[in-house]
């Protein structure tokens, strides 16, 4: 059969898509390796819009429940599948997994991004016992602590914005020159609890239980420095799951899907229509959970249009 949609990822861009497709009544195969977002690591995320609080898992779980009692009459849910390739087809697309082959008119690429861990002794140890990769979702249970950001581009700057206002110290250590805007730079800079360090190499995370310093190295010199922090944030970019679409669509030098912000329609490499994206696997400027939830849901209502309108 042909469907009206495919969607391509079980996070919260994925979920959301798949609740307004139901909603519109388009025959949709959602395709996901799984339903854990990058957030299923957090303990616990205060940001999630209308939840107090909700760990990670929780919220996955919360999602994959939403989408399927919503979809289970018009969705064909292929969980434990990923996108292996993506090309047209005479009805449209065809999504190419490691178990089958779904054509659809329409697809919605929601699949996310992996972020680049930090590889150095201590760091798998202590991940998410004080060593974490999201300062948004939990940055605020550091409140009055000393942490360090790593990481010289804007996302680090970010970070570090954010964390300044209820942290104790920020210290942000870049392995060169900094990377971001030079008036995020400069803005970060004059904050009297911020702390910048260039040409500062990572080597090792230490702790008992949690974590209690890092060990960094200047690497002209060689020479070791021990700074005593309870929280460490890894902001050395992600890696966009697109992979499977790089010969369909149009990406930027970090393979993230480009996109119009207007409907999150994609640039397919042969002038057509027909693809969708939304989420981290985008160009957007921010990248969060709430942004990804209604980036999808713009990009199900353009798509509704779309398809009526042929």
């Amino acid at each position: 059969m042909i469907y009206d949609l495919a969607i391509i990822g079980g996070g919260p861009a994925g979920a959301a898509a798949a609740v307004y497709a139901a909603r519109k009544q388009l025959r949709t195969v959602f395709i996901t390796k799984d339903w854990l977002g990058q957030s299923n690591v957090s303990e616990k995320i205060e940001n999630w819009i209308g939840t107090v609080a909700i760990s990670g898992l929780d919220l996955s779980k919360s999602l994959e429940a939403h989408a399927k009692a919503y979809g289970k009459d018009i969705i064909d849910f292929k969980d434990g599948e990923y996108a292996a390739g993506l090309e047209k087809s005479a009805g449209g697309f065809m999504v190419k997994t490691d178990k089958g082959s779904y054509e659809a008119r329409t697809i919605l690429i929601a699949s996310g991004s992996s972020r680049r861990k930090l590889d150095v002794p201590g760091a798998d140890r202590f991940e998410n016992k004080g060593l974490t990769y999201c300062a948004t979702c939990d940055g605020p249970l550091f409140a009055g602590q000393d942490v360090v950001v790593i990481g010289g581009g804007n996302a680090g700057f970010e970070a570090a914005a954010q964390l300044k206002a209820y942290c104790k110290s920020v210290t942000l250590l870049s392995r060169s020159g900094y990377k971001a805007d030079p008036g995020t730079v400069e803005a970060v800079s004059k904050a009297p609890n911020v702390k910048l360090v260039q040409f500062a190499v990572p080597k090792e995370v230490k702790g008992d239980r949690f974590v209690t310093s890092l060990v960094y190295a200047d690497p002209k010199t060689g020479r070791e420095t021990e700074i005593p922090v309870t929280g460490i944030f890894i902001e050395i970019g992600s890696i966009p799951n697109t992979d499977f679409a790089k010969a369909a669509i149009k990406l930027d030098q970090f393979n993230r899907i480009v996109v119009d912000p207007r409907n999150q329609r994609a640039m397919m490499l042969d002038g057509g229509q027909g693809i969708w994206a939304a989420g981290d696997v985008t160009d957007g400027l921010f990248h969060q959970n709430n942004i990804a939830a209604g980036d999808a849901v713009k990009a199900v209502e353009d798509i509704y249009l779309w398809l009526h309108a042929k």
